[in-house]
């Protein structure tokens, strides 16, 4: 038998190693794009940044130190500078994909921060095992703008795995839909009409606001907003707004209808007293029709000036002589309290002497105040229709 070499023994004392092979080795050099790695071989370990993680920017420095100790997978046994290329990431990438695999088949939830946004969806990594959670997945609504969810920790299941196909499918939506329905149901355990509850406005429309209430949406209708009159919800709410509301209805199918018109707060409260016959009121033009001008006395309480009561002279519309906005001044001649209607008269202010030796036809005396009740409930039909 012949005698070996020193150089044989002692390359005889080195482990044998191959491609796919998983080594243990020490840290002795770490750079911010590298790390060197004695691993009992007669060559070194080195594993690249790109090898390390999926993370371009991650500086090696401040993850790994000297002397630690690390496991690694063999890529390449002799590269072109007789070194051994190792990859931490590949083998963080198999026992994350197990990790994946038994999520799952255990329906178990996960939590991972989002790393990129694609086009058809969003890309977390677990382990450095990546999953894709497509864009209809994301959301129980439909999200506009993915971009929103970079860098954000989300929960989310797996529901399709397969790692040599590198096919794992992550799905958020249906924990969400989850949670909501929970929500929900724990909510209308609790509430009942004429609770006063706090929201959050969600969405605007031009018809209404709807408020979340805590998982379940209720619409506030623009009718439902003030005691006065609200022509563009945009102009009194912006999203994000918490709002104290009560709700007015449940109906068969949960939807809830919200309302702002708190009874305590109602204009028409004190009314008679107010705005007796006789009183002498200001106002502001709020609106004109043919057949006369509403005037606000106070929000939420409107009076009827009709068009033969502005002056002693024959006028043909309300909008010959007074503007949207314009302040007036005029005397209550009517006041109906049931049904909240209050009929006003600027000629009945007239000075005995300046009045008419015999009044306009359609004075105020001749008013049909139903007939102009009618006019103000279908003008009011109309605006709620519109």
């Amino acid at each position: 038998m012949s005698e070996m070499s020193f150089e044989q023994m002692l390359e005889e004392s080195f482990k044998t190693i191959r491609n796919g092979d998983v080594v243990e080795g020490t840290v002795i050099s770490v750079k911010p794009d590298e790390i060197v790695l004695n691993i009992g071989y007669k060559s070194d370990g080195i594993i690249t940044r790109n090898e390390y993680t999926n993370d371009n920017s991650l500086d090696l420095t401040t993850v790994v130190k000297i002397d630690d100790v690390m496991n690694a997978k063999v890529i390449k046994v002799n590269d072109s500078e007789g070194q051994v290329l190792l990859s931490y990431k590949k083998l963080a990438q198999e026992k994350g994909n197990e990790r994946l695999k038994e999520a799952f088949e255990n329906q178990e939830v996960l939590k991972a921060k989002v790393v990129q946004v694609l086009n058809g969806g969003l890309s977390v990594v677990v382990d450095e095992a990546r999953v894709f959670i497509p864009a209809s997945l994301v959301s129980d609504t439909y999200e506009k703008d993915l971009n929103k969810f970079k860098d954000q920790e989300i929960e989310f299941v797996i529901i399709e795995c397969d790692p040599h196909k590198r096919r794992i499918i992550g799905d958020r939506k249906q924990l969400l839909v989850k949670e909501k329905s929970k929500a929900q149901e724990e909510l209308f355990a609790k509430i009942k009409v004429g609770d006063v509850v706090t929201g959050t406005v969600k969405n605007i429309t031009n018809f209404g606001v709807f408020i979340d209430l805590g998982g379940v949406d209720g619409l506030l209708h623009i009718s439902e907003m003030s005691w006065g009159r609200v022509e563009n919800p945009s102009k009194v709410f912006k999203v994000g707004d918490e709002v104290k509301v009560f709700i007015k209805e449940i109906n068969e199918n949960n939807k809830i209808a919200l309302s702002r018109k708190f009874p305590e707060e109602n204009p028409w409260n004190g009314a008679s007293e107010r705005f007796a016959v006789g009183t002498i009121v200001k106002g502001k033009v709020a609106r004109m029709t043919e057949f006369g001008a509403f005037v606000e006395l106070s929000p939420g309480v409107d009076a009827l000036l009709h068009v033969s009561q502005i002056a002693k002279e024959h006028i043909d519309k309300p909008s010959d002589v007074l503007s949207v906005g314009q302040e007036i001044e005029a005397k209550i001649v009517e006041f109906k309290e049931d049904d909240h209607k209050i009929s006003l008269s600027i000629k009945a202010l007239l000075p005995p002497d300046e009045k008419p030796e015999k009044e306009d036809e359609g004075d105020v005396a001749d008013v049909d105040i139903n007939a102009v009740g009618e006019e103000l409930a279908a003008e009011a039909s109309e605006e709620a229709e519109a």
